[in-house]
């Protein structure tokens, strides 16, 4: 015996997405703000002079360190030397730091007193 149906099977509709109103009652619209965002705050690396690290020294860790060329660091090394401090390099916070750290380690490896620090640049 067979049966045959009358109607094909139908499927139930599916549900129509949400769709905004034509109007636009009620629609949000996001506006991108373009954001002001600050350059990081700068630090410079500062050498101080001291009476019993050698010249040369101070050159050496200015060539190795800060990547200056013998002339621009003999040039540092004076004006540490005759104003008692000079900038070695400007750099973020992160990056100074880790500069005053590899100074002040070499120094204290070689037998030296040096003194580094970082402070803000204004």
């Amino acid at each position: 015996m067979k049966f045959m149906a009358t109607n094909p099977p139908t499927r139930s509709p599916a549900p129509a997405p949400h769709s905004p109103p034509s109007d636009g009652a009620g629609a949000v619209v996001l506006e991108r703000r373009a954001q002001k965002i600050q350059p990081p705050q700068m630090y410079q690396v500062v050498m101080l002079n001291d009476d019993y690290t050698p010249m040369e020294f101070v050159v050496v860790v200015l060539q190795e360190f800060f990547n200056k060329d013998r002339e621009a660091a003999t040039q540092i090394m004076l004006k540490i030397h005759l104003d008692g401090k000079g900038v070695c390099g400007v750099y973020t916070r992160d990056v100074a730091a880790t500069k005053v750290d590899q100074v002040l380690d070499a120094a204290h490896k070689a037998g030296h007193p040096l003194q580094c620090l970082s402070e803000p640049v204004e």
